[in-house]
Order: C-alpha cells, then sequence, then structure tokens
C-alpha cells in the first residue's frame, strides 16, 4: 500500500490536500509502485527559491522540485521505499497555470506526475513534447483527467 503526507508552509494546508493524496496514489499505481511513502511539500515561492539557491544555484522560483532519497526501510514488518520529496510552489503554479491557459488542478496533477517520475528515476534533457518521460507524464496525465484534486469553486477564489 502506498501513502502519501502532506504539508505545507507560507500558506494553509489546503482543503483539498486529501484529493491531492489519491491523486499521487493514482500516479504510483499507473507506473506500479508498491509500498512508497512520498512527502509533499507545498509552499509559496519564497520557499522554493530558497531551496533552488541552496540545492540547484539557482536564485528564482520554479514550479517544482524533487528530492531524491531512494531508500528501503522496515516498518512494522513491513519493507516500505522512501523515495523522496516533492516540493511545489502554489504561486509559481497559479502562474503558469495562467500562462498555459490550464486550470490550476491540471497544472496541479501534471506537476505530481512530474515529480512523481523524476522520483522514480525518470529524466529529460529539455522540456520538448517528445522527451520519453514528458511523453509519459502525459499520458498518464490523460489516463488520469477524471480525478480532480482542486475543486473549480477552490479554483475561482476561493481557498488558496
Amino acid at each position: 500500500m502506498n501513502r502519501v503526507k502532506v504539508n505545507a508552509e507560507e500558506y494553509p494546508l489546503p482543503s483539498w490536500s486529501g484529493d491531492m493524496c489519491r491523486f499521487a496514489v493514482n500516479v504510483l499505481e499507473e507506473i506500479k509502485r508498491e509500498n512508497w511513502e512520498l512527502s509533499i511539500l507545498l509552499c509559496g515561492d519564497k520557499t522554493i527559491t530558497k531551496l533552488n539557491a541552496q540545492y540547484r544555484n539557482k536564485n528564482e522560483p520554479t514550479d517544482i522540485l524533487s528530492f531524491n532519497l531512494g531508500e528501503t526501510v522496515q516498518k512494522s514488518g513491513k519493507t516500505v521505499y522512501l523515495p523522496g520529496d516533492i516540493v511545489i510552489s502554489l504561486d509559481t503554479l497559479r502562474e503558469n497555470a495562467e500562462y498555459f491557459r490550464t486550470s490550476e488542478d491540471e497544472e496541479l496533477r501534471r506537476l505530481l506526475i512530474h515529480g512523481i517520475l523524476h522520483l522514480n528515476g525518470m529524466n529529460h534533457e529539455t522540456n520538448g513534447q517528445s522527451e520519453p518521460m514528458l511523453v509519459l507524464q502525459e499520458e498518464i496525465l490523460k489516463k488520469l483527467e477524471d480525478k480532480r484534486i482542486i475543486s473549480l469553486k477552490n479554483e475561482n477564489g476561493g481557498e488558496r
């Protein structure tokens, strides 16, 4: 059984964080991963800029960072895989959604898939749509298109 934990910094934990956990579990099932314990941090540009500067020497915000851990541990007699952490800037997510003319929900789902694929060992050299990782990302996004995270009410001026 896969488990996902979400925390927030700079913002309160959104009411849709449980839906985000369920979506992440759906992605893990799509890529056939079991017994993963995934950690996700939702934050603003201030936090992600600090992390991006510290770990990538880029003093600017970004939409998502993935930090690979890749450890197997024993918990209650079960073998559990700790892939690492995903950090998502809600500020940059909103900007990207506006720029790409998509919903915040779709952008969040795309970022989660992207981060999980990185933690699963995939990478891409460019952002070109022919990159195998990005092709798989879009295939998973399409397959799970009926699994919403952020409700329309929240997207249109409600909770952030």
